[in-house]
């Protein structure tokens, strides 16, 4: 924690960054209780629940290549502002969806949301080795994705009794302010050295003539040919295949299974949350330690925890040890993902950064959306218990496929090429 507080107090950009992120992460969890809990109120249907899910995930899998090639030719930080402008009109759209008979509206508003988020959280990622130094980038890597598994924690808490206490609009409106919010604090950041924050490539006519499919798939054979990347965003979408079925299942256990209504879907989310906390804090801690063979090994146990927890708390009759279960399995899925991120951001050039980010995540939506129909669909007759033990198994086999890759030899360490020296602009304040 306490390399977390120096980051803060030292670099002025990333604190301006971090803020942003804590507001509006915080709104994302109040608009995600309140419309799960919507749909469940209207239909009480885990159905139209996957039908939400799958809605965002689509818009995410559109949205992915384009946010890629944009951040990688135009000032990242420009691209995220337009972003959470945009989000926030979306936001405020989600009133008009309350008391409506259909859940059309809400369909269209979640995917409309989710189309222009990449080019926030993709930008965000992409700016990181920017905006901290060689030294603090583990530390600024592990705060980023831990400050947002604490406003899944916070926000899922907050949401589930905002929208029972206050009323969905109060979730939306907090949720467009959010947006506002970030927006005005990424705006102040400032760049050193009169660079800005957008991209330098090597191609020069690239630069100059826009091809953007061209683009993307220079950005997917760069993938093809760094055999860890690669690997890193097929973990990502093996966690998808059980993920995906857990976006609707968190719904259905806090709604249906323990009837707690919207703040039992709040309260599982929450500790999931806590548990995401948990881990990410343990990986700052010991991440930077760990040889890079250790890295490896440490993500294929990672997986094994993740799905063996995920079955037992699909399993649990207790409430309390469901709870405990689902934050077991976040905290191992979190500290693979801390580990993961800052490979992706030691070794992935600059000018390739927008890109790989955009489609890791492109690739888990894509996975999670396939998974998402499938729990549900099979929700319709299919105790949530079973679901759950089955998208937990699922989610092991990331741990064969990578330990299998590792004990092959298919997993070197590419060349640090994504912090050079060079390219660094430390904007933090000086030490006092």
């Amino acid at each position: 924690m306490a390399g977390f507080v120096e980051l803060l107090k030292n670099n002025r950009n990333y604190r301006l960054t971090w803020m942003g992120q804590v507001v509006s992460e915080v709104g994302d969890n109040f608009n995600n209780v309140a419309v799960f809990a919507l749909v469940m109120q209207q239909t009480q249907s885990g159905l139209m629940v996957s039908g939400v899910m799958l809605a965002r995930a689509l818009a995410m899998l559109v949205a992915g290549p384009v946010a890629g090639v944009v951040l990688d030719r135009v000032d990242r930080r420009k691209v995220m502002i337009l972003s959470d402008a945009v989000r926030a009109v979306i936001a405020l759209g989600f009133i008009l969806c309350i008391g409506e008979k259909s859940v059309w509206p809400l369909l269209a508003c979640s995917a409309a949301l989710m189309f222009a988020s990449p080019f926030f959280t993709s930008g965000r990622a992409s700016i990181l080795p920017v905006i901290a130094s060689r030294e603090e980038l583990h530390t600024a890597n592990s705060l980023t994705q831990t400050t947002q598994w604490t406003a899944v924690a916070v926000g899922a808490f907050l949401g589930g009794a905002a929208s029972k206490g206050l009323g969905y609009e109060a979730a939306f409106v907090f949720n467009a302010l959010s947006f506002v919010v970030s927006a005005l604090c990424v705006g102040l950041i400032r760049p050193a050295g009169g660079r800005g924050f957008k991209a330098e490539r090597q191609d020069v006519s690239e630069d100059r003539v826009a091809r953007p499919w061209h683009e993307y798939r220079e950005g997917l054979r760069y993938m093809r040919r760094t055999p860890l990347i690669l690997a890193i965003a097929l973990v990502g979408v093996g966690w998808a295949t059980g993920g995906g079925a857990a976006q609707i299942l968190f719904s259905l256990f806090g709604e249906v299974v323990f009837r707690r209504g919207a703040a039992g879907i709040g309260e599982v989310w929450g500790c999931a949350g806590i548990g995401l906390i948990a881990g990410g804090i343990a990986a700052n801690k010991w991440g930077r330690k760990l040889s890079f063979g250790a890295y490896k090994r440490v993500v294929a146990l990672c997986y094994v925890v993740h799905g063996g927890a995920y079955v037992l708390f699909s399993l649990s009759r207790s409430y309390g040890a469901a709870l405990l279960f689902i934050g077991l399995s976040r905290a191992a899925v979190a500290v693979s993902s801390v580990l993961n991120f800052s490979q992706v951001l030691r070794h992935v050039p600059n000018e390739f950064r927008g890109r790989v980010f955009s489609t890791m995540e492109s690739m888990v939506w894509a996975t999670m959306m396939v998974s998402m129909v499938g729990a549900g669909v099979a929700s319709v007759g299919t105790d949530p218990r079973v679901i759950g033990v089955v998208a937990g198994c699922l989610s092991s086999t990331t741990a064969l496929a990578w330990g299998w890759a590792e004990s092959r030899g298919l997993l070197p360490e590419p060349a640090e090429e994504g912090v050079d020296p060079s390219e660094i602009e430390h904007h933090g304040e000086p030490h006092v």
